[in-house]
């Protein structure tokens, strides 16, 4: 944290040189990766704040999915619920670390030094998508090796990369979403409002149904939900199957209104801390 603050006291104190070319961008860069380093250790020295976003995914496919012989043992089947488990466990570490954590840090004294500084909320906010990224990464590895032992999921090569590639860009929606939560809320409000928008969506979404099994309304409402075009973009990169048409279109519609929600909420939060 040390280390933070010493290197954005001293890029605030060059600002005629970032103003010019790309002494503009290097500092940025720095900025982000000290924003990633110590938001990421900050994390992972509360263990159960990773593993509570990993167990419940996992221990859903174990319960669900693996004593289920004719979902477990259907390759196209296994590989559907492995992909749709881990769009949940990416929307949980998404929503309940960004938007309970983001909260959390507003409460912290130091928080309001921070924002203070002349570094901008922009190294923050990329350190926090990219850390969605990570444990995103972290979630995604029980279910793979539990799909890998226990049921008859498949993939090659070019499908787990494209795979990997595809959650950690459906990623981006779900933490920016997190953040404009935490920036609104408080921390005892955040959890409630967190929980209300999890669950209903990662339903309507198809990650603990498949979408086939919905009634003719419900599929065209769900069609509409981020999670259920992420879902279909993750189960088209790791099996082949044709996502619905507008899958692309709609998950780029909400990041981008994710986007206002999150920049509004920061700018909100400023106002009422800095006027």
């Amino acid at each position: 944290m040390s280390a933070l603050v010493s290197t954005t006291t001293s890029d605030s104190a060059e600002t005629g040189s970032e103003e010019t070319g790309s002494g503009h961008t290097q500092p940025f860069l720095v900025l982000s990766w000290l924003h990633l380093k110590y938001q990421f250790l900050e994390t992972v020295r509360i263990p159960i704040a990773v593993l509570g976003n990993v167990l419940f995914p996992s221990l859903s496919m174990f319960f669900f999915v693996v004593p289920q012989t004719a979902v477990a043992g259907n390759p196209l089947f296994a590989t559907t619920a492995v992909a749709g488990l881990g769009l949940f466990a990416v929307c949980s570490a998404s929503l309940f670390t960004y938007g309970l954590g983001v909260a959390e840090d507003r409460q912290l004294p130091f928080y309001p030094f921070l924002r203070s500084l002349p570094a901008g909320p922009g190294p923050q906010m990329v350190a926090r998508v990219l850390n969605g990224g990570i444990f995103s990464l972290f979630g995604l590895l029980p279910l793979i090796t539990i799909g890998w032992l226990f049921t008859a999921a498949t993939v090659t090569l070019g499908q787990l990369l494209a795979g990997i590639g595809t959650i950690l860009a459906v990623s981006v929606p779900f933490v920016l979403l997190g953040m404009a939560i935490g920036y609104a809320l408080s921390a005892k409000a955040a959890l409630p409002v967190v929980q209300i928008i999890l669950f209903p969506l990662a339903f309507a979404g198809g990650l603990f149904l498949p979408p086939q099994m919905f009634p003719g309304w419900l599929d065209a409402i769900s069609q509409a939900t981020p999670t259920r075009a992420g879902r279909d973009l993750l189960v088209q990169a790791t099996t082949g199957a044709e996502a619905y048409t507008l899958a692309l279109p709609v998950l780029a519609g909400w990041t981008l209104l994710f986007v206002v929600l999150a920049v509004a909420s920061y700018r909100n939060d400023e106002g009422r801390r800095f006027r």
